[in-house]
């Protein structure tokens, strides 16, 4: 299989299997809830129809459907997105949603919700407590930084040092590119630039010109010495007889220390051959590489900036995590408040499932990641989830929130309404997000 239908179906995979994971414990926040107050629940199926498993157990049928992006519950009496509306032309049975007191039934509507907060909490904070936080502190920074297109439209060089974000001191580099820079409002870098202090404004709508596919990841990076950590089967490094270890000191004739001097001079010679100066062991040598069509020789760069670890007991985890998980929703806000004031745009904003495999997921299986992606959309389906539209989970607390405090229940007649404008809104943003994903994967 070629290399990049492997990939393929690696983001499909994980997406699917992140998805079915997420759904299905989505889902049984509301079984859950529905069984403990009595209520019946008919069917629960993670996917959409057609059916391709199912088996009965009780009053309830457990199934899979063949579409993986999405699940449901269907309980006894309630208006949901199948528009079964049958049981309203009789009276409610002690078993039925509609027979149950409003707070019982709101509940039921943000168990889902609740159950994804839950998981997506304890996902970072497992993560937090196994794995610790890996950093590259700004004071190790010590040669400043790469600037890339983006970077020089705003102000910044090459060179240019980093010493505080909004007016604070930096202890982590990644801070440079968190989303409170991005999605917050007149943000700035104060930079040292030849051993005097300036400060670089960030334009409010720059997110938007990051969130182009030409710009992917070419912003700001650490400058960084290097060696070669691993070689590519197959690809020019390997039959030059590139070796791990060794430290590239030259590319014809130049010399050269950090990476971004080497792509550099790389990336526009394609199909061309290199002669490559190199320190083997602290012996000189040199070889003749040809690149590859795109610009490459074909091997992994081991970085040799001193990288900080900080571990974390459990209760300390619990706060990280928290932070973190919470994190994605407050971005998400933000995020639309960005697309609401125009500052950047819905297209490259919105993503479907192919953008989400390809950009979050990635071609390469590492289980760190995979983790980590499922519980940013466990909070990020529990946000999309509580906002206040019609057929969404956030859109029947609503209304049920208005009973509540109304004392006065919605015709059911109203009720079908809004569950058809739901259906609607959301197959709409649904189609938008699915053409944003191939229009933005073909151009």
């Amino acid at each position: 299989m070629e290399p990049k239908y492997l990939e393929i179906l690696i983001m499909a995979g994980q997406l699917i299997l992140g998805l079915s994971i997420l759904v299905g414990l989505h889902e049984l926040g509301h079984l859950l809830a529905a069984k403990a107050f009595g209520m019946r629940v008919e069917q629960y199926f993670i996917g959409f129809p057609p059916k391709v498993w199912s088996i009965k157990r009780g009053e309830t049928e457990y199934g899979v459907g063949a579409i993986p992006l999405g699940g449901f519950v269907k309980i006894s009496g309630m208006i949901d997105e199948s528009l079964d509306t049958a049981h309203t032309n009789t009276e409610p049975q002690p078993y039925e949603f509609r027979a149950k007191p409003a707070w019982q039934r709101l509940i039921v509507m943000l168990g889902g919700i609740i159950v994804n907060v839950i998981v997506g909490i304890l996902i970072f904070v497992i993560i937090a407590y196994k794995n610790g936080n890996t950093y590259l502190a700004a004071k190790d920074a010590k040669y400043g930084i790469v600037a890339y297109d983006l970077a020089k439209s705003i102000g910044l060089q090459t060179g240019d040092k980093i010493v505080k974000v909004n007016g604070k001191t930096i202890t982590d580099f990644n801070e440079i590119r968190s989303s409170d820079v991005f999605l917050g409002n007149n943000s700035s870098y104060t930079i040292e630039r030849n051993g005097k202090l300036e400060d670089i404004f960030i334009p409010n709508n720059f997110v938007d010109k990051l969130a182009d596919k030409k710009a992917a990841g070419q912003f700001i990076e650490p400058i960084e010495p290097f060696k070669v950590a691993e070689l590519v089967p197959g690809q020019p490094a390997t039959k030059a007889g590139l070796k791990a270890g060794d430290i590239i000191t030259s590319v014809n004739g130049k010399p050269i220390r950090f990476y971004h001097e080497f792509t550099e001079i790389v990336k526009p010679l394609k199909d061309k051959p290199l002669t490559l100066g190199i320190n083997r062991n602290g012996q000189p040598t040199t070889l003749t590489v040809k690149t590859t069509a795109d610009g490459t020789i074909g091997f992994y760069p081991e970085f040799l900036l001193p990288l900080t670890k900080q571990e974390y007991t459990f209760g300390e985890a619990l706060g990280v995590g928290s932070k973190k998980a919470f994190q994605v929703v407050y971005d998400n806000i933000k995020g639309f408040g960005k697309i609401f004031r125009g500052e950047v745009s819905a297209s490259k904003a919105l993503s479907g499932p192919i953008g989400i495999a390809q950009n979050l997921f990635g071609g390469v299986w590492l289980w760190d990641r995979f983790w980590t992606v499922t519980g940013v959309l466990s909070m990020a389906l529990a946000f999309m989830n509580a906002l206040p539209i019609p057929a969404l989970d956030g859109g029947h607390a609503t209304i049920l929130s208005y009973e509540i405090i109304s004392g006065r229940k919605p015709s059911d007649r109203f009720l079908e309404g809004a569950q058809k404008v739901g259906m609607v809104i959301l197959l709409g943003l649904m189609a938008f997000a699915i053409f944003n994903d191939v229009f933005k994967a073909v151009f």
